[in-house]
């Protein structure tokens, strides 16, 4: 599946600390299509987050489920092509151990992918025990995703 390409609608430079590298950020979203109703969600508030800071390229890929993820993030990290990556699911607690062995692999791996390439990779792999839980998580998290690979992208593009 090719990225969804998304631009900032109403680009404006902004010298506060928010503002990172102007409007030459790329910044890459890898999203599991698994339970669409909340990972859209986590999409929608982080695109329209990082639409409001400056963001000029932001791509998204869209892969089956969460474990899925650190393979599609790798490939982007070492493509140097982006400031930050931003990885979005939710996985729910089951009555198995079977979302904590996905989601483990996951954060594992992010951070590898992370700290080897020196793109920050931003987890958002959520593990909501209910749905109820899930809706209260994903706009904030969505937000919170956003802001913290710009936040990043700035640190990292100072040292």
């Amino acid at each position: 599946m090719l990225p969804r390409k998304f631009n900032s609608k109403n680009p404006k430079l902004n010298s506060d600390s928010n503002s990172v590298l102007g409007r030459n950020l790329k910044i890459a979203i890898v999203a599991a299509q698994y339970n669409p109703e909340f990972v859209d969600t986590l999409l929608d508030y982080t695109v329209a987050t990082l639409s409001q800071h400056e963001s000029s390229k932001i791509d998204a890929v869209r892969v089956p489920g969460s474990f899925e993820i650190p393979t599609v993030v790798a490939k982007l990290a070492r493509s140097r092509k982006y400031h930050a990556i931003i990885a979005l699911g939710v996985v729910f607690q089951g009555k198995t151990s079977h979302a904590e062995h996905i989601t483990m692999a996951a954060t594992i791996n992010l951070q590898r992918i992370s700290v080897e390439t020196g793109i920050p990779v931003i987890h958002q792999i959520l593990t909501p025990k209910n749905t109820r839980d899930a809706k209260a998580r994903v706009k904030i998290r969505g937000v919170e995703a956003a802001e913290t690979a710009l936040k990043m992208a700035r640190i990292l593009s100072k040292i």
